[in-house]
């Protein structure tokens, strides 16, 4: 099969690896001429996926129009640019084209789900959201993940099962968009939060009980925007926690160490050198919380950090001092 991926990061990268390794034919878009020919020239993505050769046959390119040239189409921008690529890609892109949405977040303007703004600017593309605990790192060099394929086009994410699956790259298919994309999302925070608690020092207990009141305040905004509960308890909800919030490869978790060890926000960010997703989450997470009248005190405090300048060490302090509550009390 013919297939664009559109942005190449570390993920666009590894996925355009995976993709042609399988056989099928495929062109790798950069949005900056020089980074295309750079990649092209070392068979290598040095900046986001050092020390992965790449596989012959991969074509490199600059141009959207050259790229919306394909049977399918695989967006991997940062989330900051997604909506300016898709709104872009638009102009060149036939109706039909599935597209498969690889970038995990929210819109920082508008709150929504990516798949949303994805489909508004293509109104008659079936849209497949392929997401769970996939570090570009080791997709790269060929270890063995499972993810999930969610679409409400059901034969969208049978065709992507087909597609992406080889025996390193196995994927499920659900129809539970919501919830697949939330829990992307949603995870990306309390990683954060995660290295905040390891910057702080604190240790594998402080981290357990984060990750699953975590996944607590994950599923319960996630019940009230529609999605099904057991979805969180799957690759796209669990599973992706759990690789997000102990792997170095994180870079949420990374920036979380540097916040909690004194570092401000912005020098977080400027050390990671890297898009840190769950700051942008952090902020979304909470107004939606807001919005939907669900109570999330891990990502009130995150925000807090982030956006107020409060305490971390006084931010976890307040929620062990919160009222008393029953275990059960997690919807």
């Amino acid at each position: 099969m013919k297939i664009s991926v559109i942005g190449s990061g570390g993920w666009g990268t590894a996925i355009s690896a995976l993709l042609c390794n399988i056989g099928h034919t495929v062109t790798l878009w950069s949005w900056k001429k020089e980074e295309s020919d750079s990649i092209r020239t070392h068979r290598e993505n040095l900046e986001f996926l050092p020390g992965i050769v790449l596989p012959d046959g991969i074509i490199y390119t600059s141009d959207l129009a050259i790229a919306a040239k394909a049977e399918l189409v695989v967006l991997a921008t940062p989330s900051a640019a997604l909506q300016k690529t898709a709104e872009q890609l638009a102009l060149h892109l036939p109706a039909g084209i599935p597209i498969v949405n690889l970038t995990k977040g929210l819109c920082a303007d508008t709150n929504e789900r990516f798949s949303e703004v994805i489909s508004r600017a293509f109104p008659s593309n079936p849209v497949v959201v392929l997401t769970g605990p996939s570090h570009a790192e080791e997709v790269g060099r060929q270890i063995p993940t499972t993810v999930v394929a969610a679409s409400e086009n059901q034969a969208a994410a049978e065709l992507v099962q087909n597609v992406f699956m080889c025996p390193t790259f196995r994927i499920y298919t659900s129809s539970d968009v919501v919830g697949a994309e939330l829990g992307g999302a949603l995870k990306n925070v309390i990683a954060l939060c995660a290295g905040i608690m390891d910057g702080l020092g604190f240790g594998d207990n402080t981290k357990a009980a984060l990750m699953t009141r975590g996944l607590a305040e994950m599923t319960r905004l996630g019940v009230a925007m529609g999605a099904n509960p057991s979805t969180f308890a799957g690759l796209s909800g669990i599973g992706d926690l759990i690789v997000t919030c102990t792997s170095m490869h994180s870079r949420n978790r990374r920036a979380g160490i540097l916040i909690g060890q004194g570092k401000s926000v912005r020098e977080a960010l400027d050390e990671v050198h890297t898009v840190v997703e769950g700051v942008y989450a952090a902020e979304s997470a909470y107004n939606l919380a807001k919005k939907h009248n669900v109570e999330m005190p891990i990502v009130a405090a995150a925000y807090r950090v982030l956006f107020e300048n409060a305490s971390p060490r006084e931010e976890v302090l307040t929620l062990m001092r919160r009222e008393k509550k029953k275990e059960s009390e997690i919807i």
